[in-house]
């Protein structure tokens, strides 16, 4: 069974729930990848009480998810870019919300759309092999343990 925290796991799923792994964390990148920088752009957003996203965003900063930048110095204020580590999440995001358009979305289907800026295509996240270029359904893809890993750290 897995505890609060996952670093002795093997696992890049695992490392990446240490730093995703919360429901407003998630939100917080959200709403980034959508345009919000300011705290209080967060706040409106998501309801969340102060303390909670003000630990939210720390936490994506320290991870280099996020970056700090001053944009007012009386009174100093800040806002919250994505930086190029954070702005790889679109894609793990867009794939959640569109399991969730599948699956979860309400009588009148999903609340958001994803199209393309320049030509207004929809956008859709997969798997695409990068020897053939074709897509690839996940009941065709094979995940094994990198030659690395020991054998006593592989949990399945």
């Amino acid at each position: 069974m897995l505890g609060r925290t996952y670093e002795d796991q093997v696992c890049s799923v695992a490392r990446t729930l240490e730093v995703l792994g919360e429901r407003w964390t998630l939100l917080v990148v959200r709403d980034a990848l959508n345009g919000l920088t300011r705290f209080e752009e967060f706040q409106h957003s998501l309801g969340v009480a102060r303390n909670v996203l003000a630990d939210r965003l720390k936490r994506l900063v320290e991870a280099g998810v996020l970056e700090k930048v001053r944009y007012s110095d009386r009174p100093e204020r800040f806002r919250y870019e994505l930086t190029p580590k954070g702005r790889e999440l679109g894609v793990p995001i867009l794939s959640l919300m569109h399991w969730g358009d599948r699956h979860l979305a309400g009588p009148d289907g999903p609340p958001r759309l994803t199209r393309h800026h320049d030509c207004g295509g929809d956008l859709h996240a997969r798997l695409v092999c990068d020897r053939c270029e074709r897509p690839v359904p996940s009941s065709d893809m094979d995940l094994s343990y990198a030659d690395w890993v020991p054998q006593d750290a592989r949990t399945s």
